[in-house]
């Protein structure tokens, strides 16, 4: 290996460490708030790309009816389990934006996709079609489960990722789809050639992790969602709504995942079941930063990015292999220098 084919190799361990840090940073913001290992949010990166290439073919994406049947089955259930919400503003404000909101979008979808709008309305669609999805998860899936052990909530995160992927197969079919590049540009350093599209990955993603910064250092949501990661238990006694902070986690994460897979789609052919491999890598970047550190996960994401341009040059073949065993050493270390603690129940 010559310096030139190792400075191609780091470009595409920096490129791809900048997805697998959006990824773990949607994880460690997930368990943190609500101890949901969220497997599924690899999916919210396939659902983002396949979305917006459906788009772009003039087709209505399926995620956009998923999204308001979701909603459907979110309003009943709440409708059913909380009688405060059957009256005044409380039903007004849950039917806007329960069915009305996602209504609203797939009716878009449905107007606009067949007149090839521009790059710009196609990807600000594809957010509004898989943003709410999160939201609508937690509050069917997980919020009933809220007093579950870690165990019972990572089973039926598993559950929601077999979901997911089945009907990501039936919307989307087998065959693997690729959009076009947000930018054409390309930049010439010395050997390297830097498209216009990574240095896209990589603004944005620098871009939302100073945003995510200052959510959390600068504003009261923020702050609120910082107490809870840190003990739910006080956080709900000082009067801060454990609901609100796990939907509000959700949905985050689901709109970090959109735009992972908005940035990934140009330069990967993805598939119906591309994102658990993907989600995959950035859960391991969450482990090695012990599902609590927002930097060390960017950082292990970089590291878990090299491994795997690395190892695809050496030993293609078992370059998944080799970046899903970086994860052992870190446990068996971490393992042997950190006392054993009960989870907070």
């Amino acid at each position: 290996m010559d310096t030139t084919i190792a400075l191609f190799l780091a470009q595409d361990g920096v490129i791809n460490g900048a997805i697998y840090a959006l990824l773990g940073l949607s994880l460690v913001l997930v368990f943190t708030v609500t101890r949901v290992i969220f497997v599924p949010q690899g999916e919210f990166v396939a659902y983002g790309a396949l979305t917006l290439a459906a788009l772009e073919r003039g087709e209505t994406p399926g995620t956009a009816w998923l999204a308001l049947a979701l909603g459907a089955v979110a309003c009943l259930q709440t409708l059913a389990l909380v009688p405060a919400a059957r009256k005044g503003w409380a039903l007004v404000r849950l039917l806007a934006f329960d069915l009305g909101l996602p209504a609203a979008v797939a009716a878009l979808a449905e107007l606009t996709a067949p007149l090839h709008l521009g790059q710009a309305a196609r990807v600000g669609l594809t957010l509004a079609i898989i943003a709410p999805l999160g939201p609508f998860l937690y509050r069917i899936v997980f919020r009933p489960l809220a007093r579950a052990s870690v165990l019972v909530l990572l089973i039926a995160s598993v559950g929601v990722h077999l979901g997911l992927v089945g009907l990501g197969l039936v919307f989307f079919g087998a065959e693997g789809s690729r959009s076009t590049p947000l930018s054409a540009a390309n930049l010439t350093l010395g050997p390297l050639t830097v498209t216009g599209q990574s240095l896209w990955i990589l603004g944005v993603t620098g871009l939302l992790m100073g945003a995510l910064g200052l959510f959390f250092g600068r504003t009261l949501t923020g702050k609120a969602l910082r107490a809870t990661a840190v003990n739910r238990l006080g956080a709900r006694l000082v009067g801060i709504p454990a609901e609100r902070a796990g939907w509000l986690a959700f949905g985050m994460a689901a709109t970090i995942g959109a735009v992972s897979g908005i940035l990934s789609a140009p330069v990967t052919t993805t598939f119906y079941d591309t994102g658990f491999i993907t989600g995959l890598k950035g859960f391991v970047a969450a482990i090695i930063a012990d599902l609590v550190s927002y930097p060390g996960v960017a950082v292990a994401a970089i590291a878990v990015g090299l491994v795997e341009s690395f190892a695809s040059f050496w030993a293609s073949s078992f370059k998944e292999v080799i970046v899903f065993t970086t994860i052992i050493p870190v446990l068996l270390w971490r393992s042997v220098r950190s006392p054993h603690a009960e989870d907070e129940e």
